[in-house]
């Protein structure tokens, strides 16, 4: 399964990549916005979205990347490891 994730803290992303790679998923994380980030999104099996910790131009880009190739969405307020591991619990097992 792959997962990107949106937002969430900079010295946090290596820990989300290892969070992730323990439940056999392969994951990206943007905690900023590239440039073209559409495309970098990819066509993921599941986006996150922190929405604490993200900008509004990111949720609506990836709002519109999903809508598109019908991607599951979960939108969390907390950007922290118990967050994301409860949302991989029960997408990911």
């Amino acid at each position: 399964m792959s997962v990107v994730l949106v937002g969430g803290n900079d010295r946090m992303a290596g820990r989300y990549k290892e969070i992730c790679k323990s439940y056999n998923c392969k994951s990206k994380v943007f905690t900023q916005m590239p440039s073209d980030f559409e495309n970098k999104l990819g066509t993921p099996d599941l986006m996150v979205v922190f929405t604490n910790t993200c900008s509004h131009k990111m949720v609506n880009r990836v709002n519109q990347k999903s809508a598109k190739h019908d991607i599951p969405v979960v939108r969390v307020h907390s950007a922290s490891v118990t967050a994301l591991k409860s949302i991989l619990d029960r997408y990911c097992k």
